[in-house]
């Protein structure tokens, strides 16, 4: 496995509020000949950090699964919106210039979520063709498009289910309804939305499971094919609910819930086949 850290933004093209920080690019890239599949990860934390429990660990199992991944570090409060769509934008802008050199198949390129990287990652999958991304350094019409969603137990509205905590993070604590409503991601699926895996827990307290139905009945009403698991039992951030994440923490260490890997894997199998 290669495996390297990588500033996204060249000297002066980073606009963050948080001048200290550096927004970056983590490789897991398989060293075996012939082209790949690729997931970019978005670690959760609220938009106020990023949780290494849903970083490493996740590439891990997706490079036994035969995929090159990439941990995206994005920015967080203090910085807002709209910095972290451009962090992803960047992230995936990248994997795609050095593709030959990551025997990456520029094709099948999926971008996975959990919980406010879960907003994080579909909001590249609504907002990937808003023109303001165009703004973006490097950028190419399209060449911010996922191939697929995965968005683990996601932050997606700004209404009535809201995580706010997330959205104040992102938006600010006094965000007009239009911003709430442009980052309420149930409003934005369109036919241009890539296929969509979901999974969520009924348990899940802190981002109730309305969000993730709330996405997928709009990708129902938009004809887009999705696969979604709600598990019954389970706590939020529960990321691969094994010992590896979570050791000697029987809450978060739950055998059925940690289907769901497995389970994405293949989904991923078939759409990208």
């Amino acid at each position: 496995m290669i495996c390297e850290s990588i500033e996204i933004w060249e000297s002066g093209e980073y606009n963050g509020e948080d001048k200290d920080f550096k927004p970056t690019l983590s490789t897991y890239v398989l060293k075996d000949n012939g082209k790949k599949g690729a997931v970019l990860i978005c670690p959760g934390g609220g938009y106020g950090g990023t949780s290494w429990r849903e970083a490493e660990a996740i590439a891990i199992e997706f490079n036994r699964a035969g995929y090159n991944a990439f941990v995206l570090y994005y920015s967080v409060k203090p910085n807002k919106h709209p910095q972290p769509i451009y962090d992803v934008t960047r992230a995936m802008c990248i994997i795609r210039e050095r593709a030959e050199e990551w025997n990456v198949d520029s094709d099948k390129i999926a971008v996975i979520g959990f919980s406010a990287g879960g907003h994080l990652a579909g909001s590249l999958g609504v907002h990937w063709n808003n023109p303001y991304l165009l703004d973006v350094p490097r950028m190419e019409k399209g060449k911010n498009k996922p191939n697929a969603l995965i968005l683990s137990y996601p932050v997606i509205t700004g209404g009535e289910f809201a995580h706010r905590g997330s959205f104040d993070n992102l938006l600010g604590e006094n965000a007009d309804e239009k911003m709430i409503n442009e980052m309420s991601l149930e409003k934005h699926v369109s036919k241009d939305t890539p296929p969509t895996f979901l999974w969520h827990t009924f348990e899940d307290t802190c981002v109730p499971v309305e969000n993730s139905l709330l996405f997928a009945n709009a990708l129902r009403k938009n004809d887009v094919p999705f696969e979604m698991h709600i598990y019954p039992k389970g706590p939020h951030g529960i990321s691969l609910a094994t010992e590896v994440t979570f050791d000697g923490n029987d809450d978060y260490i739950n055998s059925h819930i940690a289907s769901w890997i497995k389970l994405c894997t293949e989904w991923l199998g078939i759409v990208f086949k």
